[in-house]
């Protein structure tokens, strides 16, 4: 079982998005049986099992074992990772794109290249996991408290300098056997769980 996995595949995201289905889904993250899951969520079995043929068909639950039960299989399913992200790919008619009006200081700008990045790195965790080889990635989390508008954008406007001068030291085009890698930075007020998320004025 994978920590995380990519949806790609629009059938498998519209698999996953029914809400019996994301309930056991995340119900076998521990393998269990179809029995077992109708005693788990409430369900009959028969119904179960219709909707772990879908779950199995793409992809999204695998076979761990058979039990022989008198005259019954029964078999035992679980989730093929812990959770699952939709990439933009699902959806290919209608994905962001961030190439459109660029503006670093969109929030809908900035949601058209969270969505490419999810997308760029999901097809890089399928082509890795065809190819077994892994993938160099890297990634920065940090949280900043700004006392004020004004000291949020000078840090941003510091971050775009250190960046971009950063970007020039390195990139090489003329790199025999060069790769290009793509970087992101995002600024943004942080979401609670447990506070309204609508903007301050400031």
């Amino acid at each position: 079982m994978f920590d995380i996995a990519v949806i790609e595949d629009p059938a498998a995201a519209e698999a996953s998005l029914d809400p019996t289905r994301a309930r056991l889904l995340a119900a076998l993250a521990e393998p269990a049986s179809a029995t077992m899951l109708a005693a788990r969520v409430g369900l009959p079995r028969q119904k179960i099992n219709y909707h772990l043929r879908a779950l199995e068909q793409h992809g999204l639950i695998e076979l761990v074992e058979e039990r022989r039960k008198g005259n019954v299989t029964e078999r035992v399913m679980r989730a093929t990772a812990a959770s699952y992200v939709i990439s933009p790919v699902a959806f290919a008619a209608v994905r962001p794109n961030p190439s459109q009006s660029p503006d670093r200081l969109s929030a809908r700008w900035l949601l058209a290249l969270a969505a490419r990045l999810v997308q760029d790195v999901g097809a890089l965790i399928t082509g890795a996991e065809r190819a077994r080889k892994p993938v160099a990635t890297f990634a920065v989390d940090a949280t900043v408290r700004f006392a004020s508008a004004s000291d949020r954008a000078a840090f941003a406007e510091e971050l775009a300098v250190t960046v971009a001068n950063l970007v020039g030291r390195y990139h090489d085009e003329q790199a025999p056997g060069g790769r290009e890698h793509r970087v992101v930075l995002a600024l943004h007020p942080s979401v609670s769980p447990n506070t309204d998320t609508a903007p301050k004025e400031s």
